[in-house]
């Protein structure tokens, strides 16, 4: 059990990752900030995760990861939700964005946008999504704001396998961190985040390697 205060637990499977000799290649998916792709973007810089970023795919013109993926000089790519038919026909967009930057893996890191069949099966167990609570509690949207009404006192944060429910694939790994009696939405989400920052490039490490 954690008590309030004290620090996050990390839950991780019994196999740690060994570094492939081939870099695996990612597309991400981030429909805000983008503070994930640049937590990946560092980790393959810094030698902990054997990948390349073959590019970053974006639904909100206005969205802040633009900005930060241009930053770090990786290859973006537009695709506004809104300009599409169904959500099919977004998902068969990105298929051939992903398909033409030759990615074998996609990220969904921070993607508010929900998949469909399109997608998965074109990336069979290759889609993984982080979310904010420790799944199966809170599915969905307002993660952060539905452990704080449920007055539960540990939260966290989890990577998971994507499947067509929500939030509903086989968990990678998990973050747990406690709630504090003076938590407000943005207090929590922040904390969390630094544990989502944490885990993220260990996971998609970890599913490479079931998959090598």
């Amino acid at each position: 059990m954690i008590e309030a205060g004290l620090t996050p637990s990390l839950v991780v499977p019994d196999q740690v990752p060994i570094p492939s000799s081939t870099p695996i290649k990612l597309g991400l998916l981030a429909s805000g900030s983008g503070s994930n792709v640049e937590v990946i973007a560092k980790a393959i810089q810094a030698g902990q995760l054997n990948a390349q970023i073959q590019v970053v795919i974006y639904n909100n013109p206005t969205a802040k990861v633009a900005e930060r993926a241009e930053r770090l000089g990786l290859a973006k790519v537009l695709l506004n939700h809104r300009e599409f038919a169904s959500r099919e026909a977004l998902d068969q967009a990105i298929v051939k964005t992903l398909a033409t930057h030759q990615a074998d893996w996609v990220i969904m890191a921070g993607w508010m946008r929900i998949v469909t069949q399109e997608l998965i099966d074109a990336f069979p167990r290759r889609i993984l999504n982080i979310h904010p609570s420790l799944l199966p509690s809170f599915p969905g949207a307002n993660a952060v704001e539905q452990a704080l009404q449920s007055g539960v006192k540990i939260t966290g944060c989890t990577v998971h396998y994507v499947e067509l429910a929500v939030d509903s694939g086989p968990i990678i790994i998990q973050a747990a961190v406690p709630v504090l009696p003076d938590d407000t939405p943005a207090t929590l989400h922040q904390r969390i985040q630094v544990q989502e920052h944490r885990i993220f490039p260990l996971a998609i490490a970890l599913a490479a390697q079931r998959l090598s």
